[in-house]
């Protein structure tokens, strides 16, 4: 069975609709998949619907980013991780009013940033961003808004040539720090909604992960074990930019502490990359009801 349950769709910084990663994921013989998009759980009924009728077998997802640190490293200071969240009820009110005050602080966030790229536009001689420009990155939204919406407005505009130059010039010099959701919060939100929470890809060298803090394996499973065991029910072992010695690493740990395993693509499709990371089947067995 070709597994992925890590799939965003435009209802984050996604490309594809949730029709189109349905179709795709059909065209390429996916036969149990998630969408897992950032701080939103809106998509989750009608991917539910489609998925059904394309004979896919489906999980509710979300990523959500969750404030952390610890003691021994980045001198204390908070650092964002990406945890994973399945098999939750899709209409839960105390995760979608959560995430729902998320999504409105991203909108204040982005204005925050946007006033951040005006005073660097005004050193560079580049014409500042007015309201209307907010409004554009507003409607090209289909879901929450984040920095890779600004980052593809600053492409259309001609400001750089493509997103990750977006980042590397101005999204990380002038960001404004995300909303504060820690993970006894987020792991509190996800079981209770009767669902279950993953660290997302903790060894990955150019994503949110542990890799801000050490990039020994051996010391962010101990980071792990220190902080967030009681926490957490799985670890996503699979990625796309997981190398062999992280997947053997994290799923021996995993059999070690009781946890459950999970992977999947994170595709944004670009490239379309669904389905592409070898997920073995066992993992689909962890959820079944």
């Amino acid at each position: 069975m070709i597994i992925d349950l890590h799939i965003h769709s435009q209802s984050s910084d996604g490309v594809f609709t949730v029709e189109q990663i349905v179709k795709e994921a059909k065209l390429r013989n996916i036969g149990f998949m998630s969408i897992t998009d950032h701080d939103s759980i809106g998509c989750q009924l009608i991917a539910i619907d489609l998925a059904g009728k394309a004979g896919i077998r489906y999980v509710t997802g979300v990523e959500l980013n969750v404030t952390f640190s610890h003691p021994k490293y980045h001198e204390g200071k908070a650092v964002s991780l990406d945890f994973l969240g399945y098999q939750f009820d899709a209409e839960n009110k105390a995760l979608s009013e959560r995430l729902q005050r998320m999504a409105e602080y991203r909108e204040e966030r982005a204005a925050k940033i946007l006033d951040n790229l005006n005073g660097a536009f005004a050193k560079e001689g580049i014409e500042k961003l007015t309201r209307k420009d907010f409004a554009e990155i507003q409607a090209s939204v289909d879901g929450v808004l984040g920095r890779p919406h600004i980052a593809d407005y600053l492409v259309k505009k001609g400001i750089v040539r493509n997103r990750q130059e977006a980042f590397d010039k101005y999204l990380v010099r002038f960001d404004v720090p995300k909303y504060p959701l820690h993970l006894e919060e987020a792991s509190r939100l996800v079981r209770d909604a009767g669902g279950r929470i993953f660290l997302a890809h903790p060894n990955d060298p150019h994503g949110t992960s542990l890799v801000t803090l050490t990039k020994s394996l051996s010391e962010q499973t101990t980071i792990i074990a220190e902080s967030m065991l009681e926490f957490i029910d799985g670890v996503e072992c699979w990625h796309s930019r997981s190398d062999p010695a992280s997947t053997n690493h994290y799923v021996k740990f995993a059999k070690e502490h009781g946890l459950l395993v999970t992977g999947g693509s994170d595709c944004h499709q670009k490239p379309v990359v669904m389905g592409t990371v070898a997920v073995p089947d066992y993992v689909a067995d962890q959820f079944r009801l």
